[in-house]
């Protein structure tokens, strides 16, 4: 059945980027939003718009009853909760399923599987996808985790289950080190997550981050390809490009990944995660449910608009195309222009006070930002998402530097100069890149 009307649970960027889609099929777009984005684009743009004012901006955007409150008062057929906030939140979609309203994603019950690690680690593991080295059950014990280390081989790595965002995670190269990492990620763990409960993995030293995109009806999936985005901060992704991989290594995980969304039911977009180590093998780190920021890419090597698939299977269409159908031509990069400062990454709020974002043959920016935009400090810090395609990845390039350059933001801090040195860097464009790169070259500071 086809949507007359969805609701985005969410802002910025991403809720532009769902508008559009929606339009697009014409279907109506209604978007909730706290006070500081009441004149926001989306919210202007929106053909229905729901205030949910709260004293802590947060909170406009993660009351679960609040937002499912709107999606009835509004008459809306489906919920669209981008990526962040409720998006991975198996009670909220659980919610929803009780109200009969869609959720634009997977099933609750797959929410809760995959946002386990060790859970998710398990069930793609027993569905072919390789994994590293490690624990099958949460550890507690030092003994018990140095005892495994052992055994896997030093250095491992500590996580949080319900991790996210590089939060709880520790190296750990030596026994000793053992009791005083456990205890740290369970804080942390705990706190973030209200769930303290860590297990050990093979750390792999001089890894690089691919990414695969994914979509699954529920009942078979197909793979577009994957993502390259090892330059990070924080485990948190600057730079993202594809296609990476040859043909045949492509073809070889795509198998698996789609096997992987198969085995659990999936339903919509997902991305899986890996780290490839030194000698090129893959090892399986995590699966997102939703929509991922960096997307775009994708969108602009294959042709396809992967928002809209997404909104198209949940409406119960079966998968539109065959993965024989599907082809990468050229290559994309995405620079995520955060308010931030380039050295030290610190958020940088404020008004804007000029801004302009290129345009052109093979140039493609997604923003929310425009002059006298009053940049919030208590959302994410990404301001753009600028995007390149080239016919290869040294005419990318290219043009990723003439881009840059013709972008101007004032008023707030942005990580522009840092991309465009990143762009002239050596071991970049000799594709000598891990994730490690950024902690490697802090000259690309300044």
């Amino acid at each position: 059945m086809a949507f007359k009307r969805v609701l985005i649970a969410n802002r910025g960027e991403i809720a532009l980027r769902i508008l559009r889609a929606l339009r697009d099929m014409g279907v109506e777009a209604a978007i909730i939003h706290g006070r500081e984005d009441r004149l926001s684009l989306p919210v202007r743009l929106a053909d229905v718009a729901y205030p949910i004012m709260r004293s802590n901006p947060l909170d406009s955007y993660l009351d679960i009853e609040e937002v499912v409150k709107a999606a009835k008062d509004l008459n809306c057929d489906a919920v669209h909760p981008g990526y962040g906030f409720l998006a991975e939140n198996a009670h909220f979609v659980k919610r929803l399923e009780e109200e009969g309203i869609t959720f634009i994603g997977p099933a609750s019950e797959v929410i809760t599987l995959l946002g386990d690690k060790i859970e998710a680690r398990a069930a793609m593991e027993a569905a072919g996808l390789p994994t590293a080295k490690g624990s099958s059950e949460p550890i507690s014990d030092a003994a018990v985790a140095s005892s495994l280390a052992d055994e896997i081989g030093y250095p491992v790595i500590i996580k949080a289950a319900a991790g996210g965002g590089g939060i709880g995670m520790q190296i750990v190269k030596e026994a000793g080190e053992f009791e005083g990492a456990l205890r740290l990620c369970k804080s942390r763990a705990k706190s973030a997550f209200n769930d303290d409960r860590v297990f050990v993995e093979k750390y792999i030293e001089g890894a690089q981050h691919v990414e695969f995109q994914v979509l699954g009806d529920g009942k078979k999936a197909i793979h577009f390809g994957e993502r390259f985005c090892s330059i990070q901060r924080r485990h948190q992704k600057l730079v993202e490009e594809g296609p990476w991989l040859s043909d045949s290594k492509r073809a070889e995980i795509g198998a698996l990944v789609c096997a992987g969304a198969e085995s659990v039911g999936y339903k919509g977009l997902a991305t899986f995660e890996f780290l490839r180590d030194l000698n090129g093998d893959f090892y399986f780190l995590e699966v997102n449910p939703r929509v991922q920021v960096e997307h775009t890419v994708t969108e602009l090597i294959t042709g396809y608009n992967l928002v809209e698939l997404g909104i198209r299977v949940a409406q119960g269409e079966d998968l539109p195309l065959a993965q024989e159908e599907i082809g990468w031509n050229g290559h994309a990069i995405q620079c995520r222009l955060n308010a931030e400062d380039p050295k030290n990454f610190v958020p940088s709020p404020g008004r804007i006070w000029e801004c302009h974002f290129p345009s052109g043959f093979g140039i493609r920016c997604d923003t929310h930002a425009h002059p006298g935009y009053e940049m919030p400090g208590c959302f994410d810090s990404l301001l753009a998402k600028l995007l390149v395609w080239g016919r290869d990845r040294d005419d990318a390039v290219r043009r990723m530097r003439t881009a840059l350059d013709e972008t101007i933001i004032t008023g707030v801090e942005h990580l522009i100069p840092l991309h465009r040195r990143i762009m002239d860097e050596e071991d970049f464009l000799n594709r000598d890149i891990t994730i490690q790169y950024i902690d490697m070259h802090e000259e690309l500071l300044g």
